[in-house]
């Protein structure tokens, strides 16, 4: 799957020169000097407008202490983005359906994830996303769901690595949200995903391909955070697939080396 190259970007079209700038009109200098006046004017009046609005919540800003990080400009809500927690996996999500919505969208990343098929990544990732009651149920579903014969059957030895020369991969892309339930100790969202999944390599009999699935993540308020108690997976929705070319084994791999991945947050 690759992003659009269309940026949906507007350019204004300003009016063609006609030659005489001033449409054959003459104009003194007196009068141009005023026209510049006016338009410096403005141009101030403008710019003092613009550092106003961007005070917005100074005070508070002040009373956070100087050295506290601000709120991105074009956050919609002014809500300071999560921090990474424990193993890599952001936590510390807001108290309300937005912090719910990011942490459903992390979590889906975390959870078909590459480091999932790996023993002890899936142990740290089970303990930071799922609530306390329920973890030790899911690590051994999962282990049971991941077993050495299912890692082989896609090219992974026992501690899900891939074999020399090879990358595995597998990385989810959150489309967007819906919360289907709130409250201020439950909520469900779905979490609409793209990815991809697979191994880059020469011989491999699994290459690397992309999806579409929609995760139900039901959430718990846990211990000051967003947890997951349960959760399933189902495919689509999926688009009409494009006529992409398909990149090499060598372009998929380094691609998945070099390019990051987000932290999700509205």
């Amino acid at each position: 799957m690759s992003l659009g190259d269309d940026t949906g970007r507007t350019r204004t079209r300003l009016p063609e020169a006609s030659g005489d700038p001033y449409g054959g009109a003459r104009r003194n200098g007196r009068s141009s000097s005023r026209s510049l006046v006016t338009v410096v004017g403005v141009v101030v009046l403008l710019i003092a407008a613009i550092a106003f609005a961007n005070r917005g919540g100074g005070d508070s800003d002040a009373e956070e202490g100087g050295d506290a990080p601000k709120a991105a400009a074009t956050a919609p809500t002014g809500e300071k983005p999560v921090a990474a927690g424990a193993s890599g996996i952001p936590a510390g999500f807001a108290h309300d359906r937005q912090g719910a919505e990011s942490a459903a969208a992390n979590y889906a990343v975390a959870l078909v994830s590459s480091d999932i098929l790996k023993p002890d990544r899936r142990a740290e990732i089970v303990r930071q996303v799922f609530v306390a009651d329920k973890q030790a149920s899911l690590e051994d579903r999962f282990d049971k769901a991941y077993s050495k014969e299912f890692l082989s059957s896609i090219g992974l030895d026992e501690n899900g690595n891939a074999a020399p020369g090879e990358t595995y991969v597998s990385r989810t892309m959150p489309i967007g949200t819906k919360v289907t339930g709130y409250s201020d100790t439950e909520a469900g969202v779905d979490v609409w995903c793209s990815g991809v999944f697979g191994t880059a390599g020469e011989k491999t009999t699994n290459p690397v391909t992309s999806d579409w699935f929609t995760m139900t993540l039901q959430l718990r308020w846990a211990d000051g955070d967003w947890k997951v108690d349960s959760f399933a997976q189902k495919d689509g929705p999926a688009p009409v697939p494009g006529d992409d070319k398909a990149s090499t084994a060598e372009e998929m791999a380094k691609a998945v080396q070099e390019y990051g991945g987000f932290t999700y947050a509205r």
